[in-house]
């Protein structure tokens, strides 16, 4: 039997890498990767977070995850460019073919991040370092965008390998390199470890990951249970699990929240800014082809109050109204009349839409789904503000909050739905 060939091809700042490609594409003279740039929230409306940046960023001490705001106030020349989640879905979507390419067996991890099982296709496509080297160069060549691959035995040790010195780069880490490529980094980086568990460790004295991996088990499992054993595998290279098939990203929910430029202290705007939401929410799950079967509201009040609420659906669903409808509900049982600052929807619980048994007291759940999955189309053909909802007119809101392809970069064709 062949020795197990695991490669572990991740996308280098995928979303602001996507986003520099596109605009190249479409006749931008500016790459956003060479210069200061991020992909995150509208600091305009005062929200959003860090999702991607650019190497140069990185003098300025921006991280991700971090607010738009606080990364504005160490780099004043920073560009943000608001996600644009449709283009990333097709950047991923394409991705995923140029890899089929080298092997059948693909597992999406993440919308940007996949795992290749090369066994035995060295006999087809010659050595596995190699061959990584074309990937890497067909990629860069062919889609714009760098990656960075890991090969090893297994898919720990490849998404492990893939993790060292980046841009643009291949790395080995079978187990015999494991002593001199992965036991003296920080513990922190191990996969699996985050800063709660980190702290613990380091408490303890464990500070790397080869102090984990020679660590007594016995003594991990006393403070972190079946999660030290879990670890301490990890820690040792141990992993058995396989590359399995799957071609849809591995979503466990959707959601969109937004800081409001006032306070809202009424219903009616309460309940638009949750539609605004929705109609993001609602469009990101009916491209991945989910429907969802629970759905939360949160509300954080101008003094910084947070609340939320969540219920169940009766049948699974992607209508945009049916959403919007118990998304409503959920904040007048939970309001306290207080000016709010900021609302949040998600949706979770998700399902493949394959296979739909429609409930029996959902109302014209067809003539629904058809007119939305149309708006999908309009919208995608000649942008968000094609088509929108009358009762967005003079509200002084967005149509659709966050989450969504920006309007400048298609024509624009009005109309009201």
């Amino acid at each position: 039997m062949s020795k197990r060939i695991i490669f572990h091809i991740d996308a280098n700042s995928a979303y602001l890498s996507w986003e520099a490609v596109h605009r190249l594409q479409h006749g931008d003279s500016l790459d956003l990767r060479t210069v200061p740039s991020v992909v995150g929230g509208n600091q305009e409306t005062r929200h959003g977070i860090i999702l991607a940046k650019s190497i140069p960023t990185k003098k300025y001490g921006i991280i991700t995850g971090e607010s738009v705001f606080a990364a504005k106030i160490k780099c004043p020349q920073l560009i943000v460019v608001p996600p644009n989640y449709s283009l990333y879905m097709q950047c991923s979507t394409v991705f995923g073919d140029v890899l089929r390419e080298y092997s059948p067996l693909i597992e999406q991890y993440s919308i940007d991040e996949y795992f290749l099982d090369y066994t035995g296709m060295e006999k087809v496509l010659g050595d596995p370092v190699t061959a990584a080297y074309r990937l890497k160069d067909q990629i860069k060549e062919q889609l714009g965008f760098t990656v960075n691959i890991g090969i090893s035995s297994n898919k720990l040790l490849a998404k492990m390998g893939s993790e060292l010195k980046k841009p643009d780069r291949v790395h080995t880490l079978f187990p015999e390199e494991m002593s001199t490529k992965m036991w003296p980094l920080p513990v922190e980086e191990l996969f699996g470890v985050g800063r709660a568990t980190a702290s613990k460790l380091r408490d303890r004295g464990i500070q790397t990951i080869g102090d984990l991996a020679n660590a007594e088990l016995q003594r991990l499992e006393l403070f972190l249970k079946s999660y030290g054993l879990m670890i301490w595998n990890f820690a040792n290279g141990r992993d058995e699990s396989f590359v399995k098939i799957n071609r849809r990203p591995i979503i466990k929910g959707i959601g969109n929240s937004t800081t409001i430029p006032f306070d809202v202290d009424d219903t009616r705007t309460a309940h638009l800014v949750l539609l605004s939401l929705v109609e993001s929410v609602a469009t990101r799950l009916r491209q991945a082809e989910y429907l969802t079967q629970l759905v939360s509201v949160s509300i954080r009040t101008n003094e910084l109050y947070c609340y939320s609420h969540q219920r169940k659906f009766f049948a699974p669903t992607d209508c945009t109204n049916t959403i919007h409808e118990i998304a409503c509900e959920l904040f007048d049982e939970i309001w306290k009349k207080e000016p709010i600052r900021h609302l949040g929807v998600r949706v979770s619980e998700l399902c493949i839409n394959r296979f739909i048994q429609p409930s029996l007291f959902e109302r014209d759940i067809e003539k629904q789904r058809a007119m939305d999955h149309a708006v999908d189309e309009i919208r995608n053909r000649f942008g968000l503000k094609s088509v929108f909802r009358a009762s967005f007119l003079h509200s002084g809101l967005g149509s659709i909050a966050g989450g969504t392809v920006s309007d400048e970069e298609y024509p624009m064709m009005s109309s009201l739905l």
